[in-house]
């Protein structure tokens, strides 16, 4: 409209502003909205009053002068740059309507851009209430975001937000959505949960989303499939469910899929992505056979499902496809024979089943044979009582029996799967290690499940407060704890039922083959670790004052597949007889403690502060004790930093991650504190975990500094 009637506008971020400051006269290159409001109100008043004067202007104060300038002679001066720096049609030239058009249009876009970032910013906000709160260390009376930790502008619209491994907890907000600008979101390794708001679908600009590493539900939404720009996707590692959906063949632009380790079922749909150059959906509940457009990705890329087909085993009667082979008479006999003994067989374990279910409900309990279960394992044999009279039952989560002559394997809530005692003790076993507690294996059922099962020693207390603290064990719910399952009570048996972890112990992986085959672990992982032990132990601690771990130790913080933290053997020493405590004093205990069984929440925050020098020196903590050579980690650490060679105590591993040293040592120094000699004088876990994760995110933002395209 304006190049129409005036040829004054050709494109309005192009148009230049006379700018009034006080009385001179300068020039700005365009109409962009970093000038005032009232800036522009002074460049408006002064060309409404500057078009009805002679055609002079004041010029720019220098040293010596104060002379009038031709307005005609400054506009062919400006005219004269390249680029010019003023449009083609010269003041002189301007009739005070046109003036006063062209700085309308000009006042317009600078509040309309200004509008836009406003609403970027309190989008911003509403996620830092719904999900921030501490963490999110915003400077709140700034009224331009774009200097805000995470936050990355461009032309004053947010283009980034990248906030890895913030702490942020809960549901994304509505309002997202208003970031309409923006071009990469990364929200990994959080706990943020539930499904994505809706209106995420007008992120039509995204090209990076990472929201690995959370605990999102719900179906892969909709709205996904219409971002046509986006290019990164990864929703690894978090509770997605549902089939995966062929509409991913509109995301033409997309180069990496990454959603491995969720809990998606159905069969993978052909996916025809020509850019698409990483491709991941192990470990979900996939089945059928791996469409042909991606049989050339390897193995990893579909393992833990119910796949077949190239890359993985041939599908059943795929192997002889194509073949047509005639049945022989005899053949056709034999297949019917077959078929009349399978329909007996099906029909004998009906009738036992039910006379099996009648006999129940008449009360009567499974009697298990007087002689006791042996199983072979790699380190020798595994032997079960079963000579207690045992019935089945599960009990949900917090209602777990107690007392009674009956014996079962009593079961918490989330179970997958209920098996009962016979089940367990059929099953193969084989020793994963032997603790404080008591020696803990792995059972193989039959029907394929792997669980770990520990075998308490000598027991200090009564059967009836025995349950009351195994069902409080229970109740206890956090991602980074190994989960109580199920366990099971006789005189002669104590045994507790958890998942199975077959990525291992932190301590097998900081202090096994140390060869040339070995993968060092890096500086993100480790610090994962300390952060995700750090926030159980908290969750630990915030039942009470007098709820602790009780053994901290790098054997007991076992790893998942995507190498995260989950803490074991919680809440055990209250249970443990004094006889059955080892007979060396473990590198992780509080110079305080002395028994056991009565440990307090400052001596577990020296016991993780033991583990965070182990994870920083690579070294295992041992103590000197009855005359047995060992290292007392703690004194070693503190006489080395006291010396001001604090670069020898870490790991050579991590000295090649230069660009995280200022975390390692701020990391070193929360150990140090932890480990102190005087319990008043220990930081309480809650703090410790509060710095660690505040480290954590700043060891991620130098990652992405140094790799731009990381997610």
């Amino acid at each position: 409209m304006f190049q129409k009637k005036s040829g004054i506008l050709k494109a309005i971020s192009g148009i230049p502003v006379l700018l009034i400051q006080r009385n001179h006269l300068s020039v700005l290159s365009s109409c962009q909205p970093s000038p005032s409001l009232l800036q522009f109100s002074l460049v408006f008043s002064h060309f409404v009053s500057l078009s009805h004067q002679p055609n002079t202007v004041t010029t720019e104060p220098n040293s010596n002068s104060n002379k009038k300038l031709d307005k005609t002679h400054f506009v062919k001066r400006l005219e004269q740059q390249n680029p010019p720096l003023f449009f083609s049609i010269g003041v002189e030239k301007m009739k005070p309507p046109k003036m006063i058009v062209l700085l309308l249009c000009c006042l317009g876009v600078f509040m309309a851009a200004n509008s836009d970032l406003a609403s970027d910013r309190d989008a911003l906000l509403a996620l830092r209430t719904a999900v921030g709160g501490r963490t999110m260390s915003w400077n709140v009376t700034e009224t331009n975001p774009c200097s805000w930790l995470g936050v990355k502008c461009e032309s004053d619209r947010v283009t980034e937000l990248r906030l890895p491994g913030w702490a942020l907890v809960g549901q994304l907000p509505l309002g997202l959505g208003n970031l309409t600008q923006l071009l990469t979101l990364s929200l990994r390794v959080n706990a943020l949960s539930g499904p994505l708001p809706n209106d995420l679908v007008n992120l039509v600009n995204l090209k990076n989303l990472y929201l690995q590493g959370n605990s999102f539900s719900g179906p892969i939404p909709e709205f996904l499939f219409k971002l046509k720009s986006l290019k990164r996707l990864n929703l690894e590692k978090n509770k997605f469910s549902g089939e995966i959906s062929s509409a991913f063949n509109n995301l033409t632009s997309l180069v990496s899929l990454h959603l491995e380790v969720n809990q998606l079922t159905g069969s993978i749909p052909e996916l025809g992505l020509p850019s698409l150059g990483q491709f991941n959906v192990s470990f979900n509940q996939l089945n059928g056979s791996v469409p042909s457009k991606l049989s050339g990705w390897p193995e990893n890329a579909f393992e833990g499902n119910l796949l077949c087909g190239k890359p993985l085993k041939a599908c059943n009667g795929t192997e002889n496809a194509g073949k047509k082979n005639k049945l022989a008479g005899g053949a056709i006999a034999g297949i019917v024979i077959g078929s009349i003994i399978g329909f007996l067989v099906i029909v004998a374990i009906v009738i036992y089943l039910c006379r099996r279910k009648k006999n129940g409900e008449k009360g009567t309990n499974f009697a298990v044979p007087g002689k006791p279960l042996e199983a072979e394992t790699s380190r020798g044999k595994v032997v079960l009582d079963r000579s207690s009279s045992t019935d089945y039952s599960s009990a949900s989560k917090g209602s777990v029996k107690s007392g009674g002559g009956n014996k079962s394997l009593m079961f918490f809530g989330h179970v997958v799967k209920v098996f009962d005692l016979e089940d367990l003790l059929r099953a193969s076993a084989e020793v994963l290690g032997k603790g404080t507690f008591g020696t803990t294996y792995k059972a193989t059922l039959e029907m394929g499940v792997s669980v770990a099962v520990k075998r308490l020693k000598e027991v200090a207390v009564s059967e009836k407060e025995f349950r009351e603290k195994i069902e409080e064990i229970g109740r206890m719910d956090h991602s980074n704890l190994v989960p109580l399952r199920a366990y099971y009570y006789s005189r002669d048996e104590k045994l507790f039922v958890y998942d199975y972890m077959p990525m291992g112990s932190l301590s097998a992986l900081l202090h096994g083959t140390r060869g040339s085959g070995r993968t060092p672990l890096n500086w993100e992982t480790r610090s994962g670790i300390a952060v995700g032990a750090a926030r159980a132990i908290t969750y630990i601690h915030s039942h009470g004052p007098t709820t602790s771990h009780g053994n901290i130790k790098s054997s007991n913080i076992l790893l998942t597949r995507s190498y995260e933290a989950c803490v074991s053997d919680f809440c055990l020493a209250h249970l443990a007889s004094p006889t059955s405590t080892p007979n060396h004093i473990s590198g992780y205990r509080a110079p305080e403690l002395t028994d056991t069984s009565k440990v307090t929440q400052k001596a577990d925050v020296y016991s993780f502060g033991v583990l965070l020098l182990e994870i920083l020196t690579g070294k295992p903590p041992t103590q000197t004790i009855m005359n047995e050579e060992g290292v007392d980690l703690p004194r070693w650490v503190h006489s080395v930093v006291r010396e001001e060679w604090t670069a020898e105590v870490f790991d050579f591993e991590l000295l090649r991650y230069q660009n995280v040293e200022e975390e390692m040592v701020q990391l070193l120094q929360i150990a140090l504190e932890c480990t102190v000699q005087y319990p008043d004088s220990r930081p309480s876990m809650g703090e410790v975990t509060s710095r660690i994760e505040d480290l954590y995110s700043s060891s991620l933002k130098h990652e992405q500094d140094a790799n731009p395209d990381i997610s």
